[in-house]
């Protein structure tokens, strides 16, 4: 009689075998993950730092949140986190202050404090004797870049400066941009357009001094009552320019931080990026060419905010879905290892 083999089979409630080690082998490189605190500025920082293992110290790359990324685990880090170690790159990435496990409020904060709360993390692990102090730097995206930037500038010991998809341009100039693409791409007039555009450009002239609140606010309550309203990122009330933090986010200016760079820095965009004055940020910056030669610009096809090749427009501009995707454009990853290595940071072997 013939002998029938059964597939093996998991007894009812259990768990079904694994056989994958029968197929597993050990990595070229392993890296150690641990939990770091960080002290500035008042607030304490809750990290975590990825530590490639190595016989000698390593280069760090210090990570800057974007606006709406606010904490560490989130899909817009985790290429950094991944990538970077397998290249000889230790990185640390934490919670901004006032989210997730970090202590302080960021109402309180402006983008000066936010830059040093990436400089604290610098001086703090270059103590580490696994880092190499020398070579420590920063990664930052969209706010994160110009967080990366404005770090560069304001500590000299940083090695290098990442800024990815940060604009040439104030914020203003970027949420008006950013604001009439929204209502573009959601269907509406040109005329709704420029009426939204028409209320972000007097709000922040009243942030600046030059237009009274009454006119102001009148502009802004007619416009409160358009469906669109709810898509441009403003209220229905505004504070006077001394208690906003609006108006000392709009006197950033990107391009005098970065006269103030003298680091190796590398400025990526996105050609598909409805959020931020590509063209004019890259035109800006060939005008000052000739006075930054430290500064390599590129522009990654088909790749958006998030360096992403594959969301569609509703869902970049769709607030809920703005921390959902990572990276995934390939160029993207060429790019910046290729930069990194050129640099003396990541090692290619």
């Amino acid at each position: 009689m013939a002998t029938v083999t059964m597939p093996l089979q998991a007894a009812e409630g259990s768990a079904a075998p694994n056989p994958s080690h029968l197929w597993s082998a050990a990595p070229s490189r392993s890296v150690d993950v641990e939990a770091k605190a960080i002290d500035s500025g008042g607030a304490k920082l809750s990290g975590t730092l990825y530590m490639p293992k190595a016989a000698r110290p390593a280069p760090l790359a210090i990570v800057f949140h974007s606006a709406s990324s606010p904490t560490r685990d989130l899909p817009l880090y985790r290429h950094v986190t991944e990538m970077l170690p397998s290249l000889g790159v230790a990185v640390f990435v934490f919670d901004r202050r006032g989210s997730g496990a970090s202590s302080g409020k960021l109402a309180d904060s402006d983008y000066a404090m936010l830059a040093d709360d990436g400089i604290a993390a610098q001086k703090t692990l270059a103590k580490d004797p696994r880092i190499d102090a020398k070579r420590i730097g920063f990664w930052g995206l969209s706010q994160g870049g110009w967080l990366s930037l404005l770090a560069a500038s304001r500590s000299p010991e940083a090695a290098f400066a990442v800024s990815i998809s940060a604009p040439m341009t104030t914020p203003d100039v970027q949420m008006i941009f950013a604001s009439a693409n929204i209502l573009r791409i959601r269907g509406y007039s040109e005329s709704d357009v420029d009426q939204a555009v028409a209320v972000r450009t007097a709000l922040d002239d009243f942030m600046r001094g030059t237009r009274d609140r009454a006119s102001t606010q009148a502009l802004l309550d007619a416009a409160a009552t358009k469906p669109w309203f709810q898509y441009i990122y403003m209220s229905k009330t505004f504070k006077d320019p001394g208690e906003s933090r609006w108006a000392k986010e709009i006197r950033h200016d990107p391009l005098a931080t970065l006269s103030q760079v003298k680091q190796p820095a590398l400025v990526i965009y996105g050609s598909a990026d409805p959020w931020v004055p590509v063209q004019t940020s890259v035109e800006r910056l060939r005008a000052k060419a000739a006075e930054h030669p430290n500064v390599d610009v590129t522009v990654i096809a088909g790749a958006d905010h998030s360096m992403n090749t594959s969301v569609s427009l509703q869902d970049q501009i769709d607030p809920a879905l703005s921390s959902r995707e990572g990276p995934n454009a390939a160029e993207y990853f060429g790019v910046l290892a290729a930069w990194l290595a050129e640099h003396g940071i990541a090692r290619t072997k």
